[in-house]
């Protein structure tokens, strides 16, 4: 059960910074490189808690959907998705968000078990894990990029 932490200071409020993660509209933006696309649920806005969310994306050249439930949330300071459906057995993802030295630091924690086993287990270390990294912190840079720009947009 790899986990992955993952914090990057951002100039901007926490208030701004927690919205932001919660955006259907920048996930599909910071996603583009996969065609991520919300096809069911919460489809445009702030996802919320206990709202669901189904994304439609091609990850290894194959098309696949995953669902996800906001199980937590404590504005502005921390939110978790959970897999409800998709490829992984299962995952939670906690999305932390401290007030620092005029910015925001934020924590993302990627909790996850592969599907597969011993077969799983092994494609972590070959390359799911490095893969799960750099998608997350793509999203977070252009998260980080969206909450520093003067004239942002929710």
């Amino acid at each position: 059960m790899p986990v992955i932490v993952q914090t990057l200071f951002i100039e901007a409020p926490i208030d701004v910074c927690f919205d932001l993660s919660r955006s259907i509209e920048l996930h599909m933006s910071s996603t583009s490189q996969t065609k991520e696309r919300a096809v069911k649920g919460r489809t445009s806005g702030l996802i919320e808690l206990g709202e669901t969310v189904t994304w439609e994306a091609v990850h290894f050249g194959v098309r696949q959907r995953l669902t996800a439930v906001i199980s937590e949330y404590e504005r502005p300071y921390r939110f978790v998705d959970e897999m409800v459906e998709g490829a992984f057995k299962r995952f939670k993802h906690e999305h932390r968000f401290e007030s620092r030295d005029g910015g925001t630091l934020m924590t993302d924690i990627f909790d996850y078990t592969s599907p597969l086993g011993p077969l799983g287990s092994l494609a972590d270390v070959l390359f799911l894990r490095s893969y799960m990294e750099r998608f997350l912190m793509q999203r977070n840079e252009c998260i980080k990029l969206q909450a520093e720009t003067e004239n942002y947009r929710i």
